[in-house]
């Protein structure tokens, strides 16, 4: 089937909903929460990026569930980091803190492509539990191989979320967050590897 034509201009005035839309509507809605409301364009230009105000929506819905587990993969890791015990502590305390580090840095990237589609970027607990995948941390902490199993299943967990919306992205025209979504991939399926190496005996 052939994709819609981006190129082709709408006429001046034509409802958004006319627009060709490939990615809207494919994003799985979580407990019907919308949680990246369009940011308007009061007092300047409208977007006009090469992607359609439809497709704009649903990517920046898919990237709020990647921000959301990811965030929640952070608070975890850094947990992880504060009350790990037993005699692998000096390497799994410095282990996971690259880690926390390196979901930090990525929240930042993954929010301001929100805002780069002209939506808000989700930011509260409370928004973040209403789309959120991955688990939040135990409230009691756990043994640190258990540490370690439940950080293999968070980042395993992001890279599926995160794989869900790049065939979105892709068809929207919207490169920029495909590749994005490809590289946060390999970051998490690197790092359950690793982690997934240290449970082998």
């Amino acid at each position: 089937m052939a994709k819609p034509d981006k190129t082709q201009k709408q006429p001046k005035g034509a409802p958004i909903a006319d627009a060709p839309a490939a990615a809207a509507g494919k994003v799985p809605t979580k407990g019907g929460a919308v949680v990246a409301p369009s940011s308007g364009s009061a007092g300047a230009p409208r977007i006009n990026i090469g992607i359609e105000d439809a497709d704009r929506a649903a990517i920046a819905e898919g990237l709020s569930r990647v921000l959301a587990d990811t965030f929640t993969l952070y608070f975890t890791t850094h947990n992880f980091h504060w009350n790990v015990t037993g005699p692998h502590f000096t390497s799994l305390h410095a282990m996971f803190m690259d880690q926390y580090t390196e979901l930090w840095n990525s929240t930042d990237t993954i929010a301001e492509r929100i805002r780069s589609l002209g939506h808000y970027a989700p930011g509260s607990y409370a928004e973040f539990s209403k789309i959120a995948t991955v688990a939040d941390v135990p409230q009691q902490p756990p043994k640190a191989k258990e540490m370690i199993r439940i950080l293999v299943q968070g980042h395993e967990t992001v890279s599926r979320i995160s794989r869900e919306f790049i065939p979105v992205a892709e068809e929207a025209g919207d490169d920029a967050t495909a590749d994005m979504l490809t590289a946060r991939c390999q970051v998490h399926d690197q790092t359950a590897w690793m982690l997934r190496s240290l449970l082998e005996e």
